[in-house]
């Protein structure tokens, strides 16, 4: 089991990396732009077996943020064609992330039935 400061550390460096990156090169980089550069990182280094050392190292750290689902979608993929061949390529990755996926859909969905949405103006 990861320690719990471990996974501090490695969530909010990565959370930092990401702001850093939006403050120093406001406004071409925009939040859009870090969620998609963290998946797509996330899946390339797991695809290259580098991320998993760090799942081992920082725990929840590194799999909960934006990277973590990229490395979700690719680890899924990966297990599915070793299973089921080409087809799995295809199925894998949202075999692997549905339950992240169905909740974050209903969990949204009951937000937006409780509370009364309001346009900013």
């Amino acid at each position: 089991m990861v320690p719990l400061y471990m996974a501090f550390l490695v969530g909010g460096l990565l959370c930092m990396i990401g702001q850093v990156v939006m403050d120093v090169t406001k406004p071409n980089i925009t939040p859009g732009h870090i969620l998609v550069g963290y998946i797509t990182s996330g899946a390339i280094l797991s695809g290259l077996g580098l991320y998993q050392p760090l799942v081992n190292w920082g725990g929840a750290g590194a799999t909960v943020p934006l990277s973590g689902f990229g490395h979700l979608l690719v680890q899924g993929t990966l297990k599915a064609v070793e299973q089921r061949g080409l087809l799995g390529a295809f199925s894998g990755g949202v075999e692997a992330a549905a339950a992240g996926i169905t909740s974050a859909i209903v969990f949204g969905y009951v937000v937006a039935v409780i509370f009364n949405p309001r346009v900013k103006e």
